[in-house]
Order: structure tokens, then sequence, then C-alpha cells
């Protein structure tokens, strides 16, 4: 039988309404997710989650940004658009990892683990989401958060290259584009399963 992992990716308050970078629905994800762990969480052997957490993200910010490569500055280390949302309840996450102090790094893949006091984020000798997942006996993920079609894709991709049987659970999840479709289907194209 597998050792399921659940993986909440940037569901933070410059994300969801009122931020800085907000996505539709962002808040109404964090307030799902906290109902999913409610009634599935001991169904997981590992809950985590990542966060962008940027200190000097060089070209991924700009102030004419042009929505495919640069983007409003967004999730600045220590800041509280770089908080988790309070509808998304933590008290169940068993690892966090921080993700593009000094790049753009959409991918959870890229993060490595910190803890909150970790004001400037992970130190680079700190174990990354594949070392710890794997150190953790864990070879399926499930992938939820935001935004599907950026940071939730990115790090599913990266999931089923690694070698995990990998889900994303689309009703757990925000996406900026209208339409998904391509997303999904760039998803399956890499072995991810929609669920």
């Amino acid at each position: 039988m597998a050792s399921r992992a659940l993986v909440i990716v940037d569901v933070q308050n410059d994300f969801c309404e009122g931020g800085s970078l907000a996505v539709d629905g962002g808040g109404a994800v964090a307030s799902r997710l906290t109902a999913f762990l409610a009634d599935h969480a001991r169904d997981y052997n590992a809950i985590v989650t990542t966060q962008d957490w940027h200190v000097d993200p060089g070209s991924h910010f700009s102030a004419q940004p042009d929505f495919v490569d640069s983007w409003p500055p967004h999730c600045v280390a220590g800041t509280e658009g770089a908080a988790f949302h309070p509808n998304l309840e933590t008290d169940q996450v068993d690892a966090m990892f921080r993700k593009g102090q000094h790049a753009a790094a959409y991918s959870g893949f890229e993060g490595r683990l910190a803890s909150p006091e970790d004001v400037l984020g992970a130190s680079e000798n700190a174990a990354s989401l594949d070392e710890w997942l794997r150190a953790e006996g864990i070879d399926a993920l499930d992938v939820t958060g935001i935004a599907t079609d950026y940071c939730v894709k990115a790090t599913a991709v990266d999931a089923a290259h690694a070698g995990y049987s990998t889900r994303v659970l689309t009703g757990l999840c925000a996406g900026i584009a209208d339409d998904l479709e391509p997303t999904y289907r760039d998803l399956e194209k890499a072995g991810v399963v929609l669920a």
C-alpha cells in the first residue's frame, strides 16, 4: 500500500482575496482544505506545506509585470502577505518548505525545510522536499493549493518526474486562468492523475 502525503501549495495571504497577487477563490480553498483535513488528515502518512518566501527574487518581481515570468511583489519573507491564510488550519502540518528566496521557484520541490522562526527562509543545507519525503518513506502525493496553473502544476509535474504516484485534488485548488483545461492536459501528459 502506498505511503501517501498531502502537499498544500502556497495557501498564503498574497495569493488570496485582498493580497497583492490574489487568485479568485483562494480564501475558499483555504477553508475547504481545513474541512478536508478535519475529515481526512489520518488518511495521510504526512502533511506538508509550501510557501513562496521571497527575499530578493530578481526579475521575478517587476513594477511592470508581464504576468508570465514577472509579477508584482508578493510573499515577501516575513510579511503578512507571506503568511498562511487564516482560514487554513495548520495544526496537523508535519513539515513546511519555503521556496524562492532568491529565484522564482514555482515548484515545491525547490523548497527547503523551514520553521516558522526562519524569517529569512530555510538554510541551503536544510532538507529539500524530495529528501524529506523519501526519508519519511513517502511514495505517493496528493497536491492541492494555489495556483492550479502555476505552483500546483509545477509541484505536481516535478513530483511525477521524481517517481511519486501523484494526484492533483482539483476541488482543493484555485487557478488563475478562467480555462484550466490546458493545465489539466499538461498534468495528465506528465502522468499526474486529476481527482
